[in-house]
C-alpha cells in the first residue's frame, strides 16, 4: 500500500494540497465505460408499472453543488453543456434555490420523451435558516407540490396551497441523496442535526439513501491533476469515512464526483463518475418503488 499519512485540511477556495496516493485504488471503477453506463440509463424502466418516474430528492448544505449536479447529470445525458437548473457561483451562506422544483431530462434532442426518473432540488440546509427539516419530511411522502416556495420561518401545512393532500406513488420520493462539498470546512452542528433528522425520517419510511461528494478536484491536488486518482487519494477516502461516520451513510453508498464547472467541453472521466452515481440512484430508487 502507499503512504497513508494525513494531509492538511484545505481552506475553502484555496489551492488543494498534494495528498498521498495509494499504489492501488481502494475502490474499483472501470474508466472509459461511458457508453455502457449511458446505454444502461437509456434502457432503464421502473419495475413498478404504477411509477411514472423514479423520484430522486437532493438535499444538503448551502453551496454543496445540488443544482450543479443536476446540470452535470443533464450534460452527460444530452452529450453537451446545459443549464437545466440555475446554479449560483457566489460564495455566501444563503441558498440560491428557493422552490421545490422537479427536473426532468429529455431522452432525445427535439423530442418530448423523457427519462423515467426525475430530480427534485430543495433549498439548502442552513444554520437557523434554509429549508426546514419538516418540509423535507413532507416531501419524502409526496406532500410538497412542484413550485412550492420554501418558507424558512414556517413549515408547509395541510392548509397551504402547496400541500398535496393525496400524493400518488410517483409523487413520493424513492431515493434520498445528500450532496456534500469535499472542500467545505467542518459541518456546523445545527446543519448536521437537520441532516440526521431527515435521514431518520427517510429510514422510518424505508427510503434508500446515498451521498454524493462534490468538488473532489478542489479538495485534493492529486485528483485535480488527474481525476482517475480519486480512489487512490488518502485524503478523499478519509473525508468519505468521516462523512460516513457523522451521518451514518455506509461507505458503499457514498460516491465522489466532479461537477461540470470550468469546462466548456465534455470530459469522459467526469462523465464516468457522474454516470456511476446516476446508475446507483435509479437502481436504489427502483428497488424501493417496486415494493410500494
Amino acid at each position: 500500500m502507499g503512504n497513508r499519512s494525513s494531509s492538511p485540511e484545505p481552506q475553502h477556495g484555496s489551492s488543494p494540497p498534494p495528498a498521498p496516493l495509494l499504489t492501488t485504488p481502494w475502490r474499483e471503477i472501470t474508466w472509459g465505460n461511458k457508453e455502457e453506463l449511458l446505454q444502461y440509463i437509456k434502457n432503464f424502466e421502473p419495475q413498478n408499472e404504477e411509477v411514472e418516474a423514479i423520484r430522486v430528492l437532493l438535499h444538503g448544505p448551502v453551496g454543496a453543488g445540488k443544482s450543479s449536479f443536476i446540470n452535470s447529470a443533464n450534460n452527460v445525458l444530452q452529450g453537451r453543456m446545459t443549464q437545466e437548473a440555475l446554479a449560483n457561483n457566489t460564495t455566501n451562506d444563503n441558498s440560491f434555490t428557493k422552490e421545490y422544483k422537479t427536473h426532468t431530462f429529455k431522452k432525445e434532442k427535439g423530442k418530448e420523451n423523457v427519462y423515467p426518473f426525475v430530480f427534485n432540488d430543495v433549498m439548502g440546509l442552513e444554520e437557523g435558516n434554509g429549508v426546514r427539516a419538516d418540509d423535507i419530511k413532507l416531501a419524502l411522502k409526496g406532500h410538497v407540490m412542484d413550485g412550492y416556495k420554501f418558507n424558512p420561518v414556517s413549515p408547509l401545512s395541510d392548509v397551504d396551497p402547496g400541500y398535496n393532500s393525496s400524493p400518488s406513488i410517483s409523487d413520493r420520493v424513492h431515493v434520498l441523496v445528500c450532496i456534500y462539498d469535499a472542500n467545505a470546512p467542518e459541518m456546523k452542528q445545527p446543519v448536521l442535526k437537520k441532516m440526521r433528522e431527515i435521514r431518520e425520517a427517510a429510514s422510518d419510511l424505508g427510503i434508500p439513501q446515498m451521498a454524493i461528494l462534490t468538488h473532489i478536484d478542489e479538495a485534493c491536488g492529486e485528483t485535480e491533476r488527474n481525476l482517475r486518482n480519486v480512489y487512490k487519494s488518502t485524503y478523499l477516502k478519509k473525508k468519505m469515512r468521516d462523512f460516513s461516520s457523522s451521518l451514518g451513510i455506509p461507505m458503499n453508498c457514498i460516491l465522489p464526483v466532479k461537477n461540470y464547472s470550468d469546462e466548456t467541453q465534455m470530459n469522459p472521466d467526469v462523465d464516468d463518475l457522474i454516470l456511476s452515481a446516476l446508475r446507483l440512484m435509479v437502481d436504489f430508487g427502483d428497488d424501493y418503488a417496486d415494493k410500494l
